[in-house]
């Protein structure tokens, strides 16, 4: 979860470390640091807190030098001090470090015993000891790092730099990704290919367990058998490392914005010419008897969703499991199972040790994934990018968007293929589908109406989102999308689960965010709102115009849709659930980019 870059350039490298690293921020703001060397020596500026902290610092204390590492931490070990901020260094080497140490106390403790002892809570710290450690017995640092690296267990991104070596960096990679930027003459190291996208659009992704001896003239990658790799330098689209605001006062809004645009380009991508298509070698849903899908928070809301729209529409049954506790169960998988892995950043650790529990027992193991160069995609047979383009806001909004019209897809294509939907029902969909930009640009142009309940919302210590059906996801993602960036207490219910337990929360400062299109089940979530409303609960009300004029009355706010085929409501009313939680962390005053305690990409179990 933390950003890490790495710099042997021509010119000074905090500034552009700096640059670097705002582009990684969301992968963790607790504290930030830079380590250079300049006249064969090491030095070092940390700060904590936001990287503007570390920017001021530089300002006043620079720090020289054309070779350097810097970092931006979500921490694990030891709270976010300044003394626990990267890079760590211990005598001539400075590390930076992605993931977690898990053998580090036996690690310190064989340290200890050597007369090397830590001055820090991290696990990190232990990796630059040893290292330390093995360069004082005489090893260079390229063999240093090499028994370094032999002995940790745990999953890591490192990037090691050396006192009186301007041109070496040793970057290593287990578990969570590392990318090498190749320049003219300069090499670079970054957590993805946003941070490099400024220096370089050529890249090369180190492979789980690789480690790489780099210098300005050349890049060395071994596996980790300790064999040369022939890595593949990739180019990427400098359009999609882009990262500004556009003008919009944060990312989120820039990208709840973007929603219209973004699923046009979906469609266009699986939906051109009235039927789907799928990127090779594709999917015969007639080769599965079950669907086993997998992610965590709001893409495991996603899939979720898409367990109606599989069972209802294609009638193929699906199990939906949170990553974090899928292979800790054991399931078994049948061989005729299409095991599927969603993720907006193809990272996601407890994902893709799920997929591996998968492999050689799934028929087929596809990935819906928002960077097709990433570890979980790389991993798959299949990749289904929902091209949702770069996302930096920590709280996900276009990229569950077009998740759920990926899936939405899918669906359709399985129902095709086993015979549930004749050709004719499949183009009355997709005509559907092709309506959704548009109506996404309708709910958006209510923004003042969110704006309004937002500040009514922000008042409330505790909401309840309530929704049946294919809604009830919604509701459950409605919250998380509240919490996490208001730090208002949410949760989301099945609207007929409200009168075994919930409805004893209800009361005149519960608020109650009823998600209600008209569909099949919505006088039963009419039912479930009166229930709420005699007990003296707030209502606020999403509905379109009939089901206002229907349920409307005695509601203490009614936002108003715009109609849509009821199947497609899930993805309608992500733009409410986004905008009330917008608007309600607008109201409070918090960060609504980089909430406490979270960060985007999540790659440490």
């Amino acid at each position: 979860m933390c950003g890490i870059v790495g710099v042997l350039g021509h010119h000074e490298a905090a500034p552009i470390i700096v640059e670097a690293l705002k582009r990684l921020e969301y992968r963790g703001y607790d504290s930030a640091g830079i380590a250079t060397i300049h006249n064969d020596r090491l030095d070092r500026r940390r700060a904590v807190g936001k990287l503007i902290h570390l920017q001021d610092l530089l300002v006043h204390d620079p720090l020289p030098g054309k070779s350097g590492i810097g970092h931006t931490r979500w921490a694990t070990h030891g709270s976010p001090t300044r003394g626990n901020a990267h890079p760590h260094r211990s005598g001539p080497v400075a590390v930076v470090h992605n993931g977690i140490i898990e053998n580090f106390r036996d690690l310190r403790a064989d340290l200890a015993a050597k007369g090397l002892m830590q001055e820090t809570e991290t696990d990190t710290e232990t990796v630059a000891m040893l290292a330390n450690y093995y360069l004082s017995q005489g090893n260079s640092p390229r063999d240093a790092a090499a028994q370094v690296l032999a002995r940790l267990e745990g999953a890591f991104a490192l990037c090691f730099l050396f006192d009186g070596e301007d041109d070496l960096l040793i970057a290593a990679r287990r578990g969570p990704p590392l990318a090498v930027g190749h320049g003219e003459g300069e090499v670079f190291v970054g957590s993805d290919a946003i941070a490099l996208g400024p220096l370089t659009d050529r890249i090369t992704y180190l492979e789980d367990g690789d480690w790489a001896v780099l210098t300005r003239d050349s890049v060395e990658i071994l596996d980790s058998h300790g064999r040369l790799a022939n890595r593949p330098v990739s180019r990427v689209q400098l359009d999609m490392t882009r990262v500004d605001k556009g003008g919009h006062r944060h990312f989120m809004g820039k990208e709840i914005a973007e929603q219209p645009t973004v699923l046009g380009d979906a469609l266009a991508h699986y939906a051109e010419g009235g039927q789907i298509t799928l990127p090779e070698p594709g999917l015969d849903f007639t080769a599965y008897d079950r669907i086993s899908m997998v992610a965590c928070g709001t893409a495991f809301y996603a899939c979720l969703t898409a367990k109606y729209w599989f069972e209802q529409i294609a009638r193929l049954p699906v199990e939906v499991d949170v990553a974090s506790e899928f292979r800790y169960r054991e399931p078994p998988i049948p061989g005729r199972t299409l095991a599927m892995f969603v993720s907006q950043s193809g990272e996601t650790a407890d994902t893709l040790a799920a997929l591996r529990y998968c492999e050689d027992k799934a028929a087929t193991i596809a990935s819906i994934v928002n960077v097709t160069e990433s570890s979980i995609a790389r991993a798959s047979d299949l990749i289904l990018p929902i091209r949702a383009g770069t996302e930096i806001g920590v709280a996900s909004t276009k990229a569950f968007t077009c998740q759920l019209t990926v899936l939405f897809l899918l669906a359709l294509k399985a129902a095709q293929d086993r015979g549930v939907l004749g050709r004719q029902d499949v183009t009355k969909h997709l005509e559907n589908v092709q309506s959704l930009p548009g109506l996404i640009s309708q709910a958006m142009a209510l923004d003042e109406q969110f704006e309004t309940a937002g500040k009514g919302l922000a008042e409330a210590r505790d909401i309840l989102f309530l929704g049946r059906g294919a809604m009830f996801p919604l509701a459950m993602e409605g919250a998380l999308k509240l919490k996490e960036i208001s730090y208002i207490h949410a949760e989301g219910y099945a609207s007929g689960e409200l009168k075994h337990g919930p409805i004893a929360l209800v009361d005149k400062t519960v608020p109650v965010v009823v998600m209600a299109p008209p569909d099949a089940v919505f006088d039963k979530t009419v039912s479930n709102m009166q229930e709420v409303m005699a007990r003296g609960g707030k209502v606020l009300l999403v509905t379109d115009k009939t089901g206002a004029q229907t349920a409307g009355e005695g509601a203490w706010q009614v936002i108003t849709m715009p109609p849509c085929a009821s199947e497609l409501a899930p993805i309608l009313y992500a733009i409410p659930a986004q905008l009330l939680a917008y608007h309600t962390a607008m109201a409070k005053g918090t960060d609504v980019d980089q909430p406490r305690n979270l960060a985007k990409s999540v790659t440490v179990e």
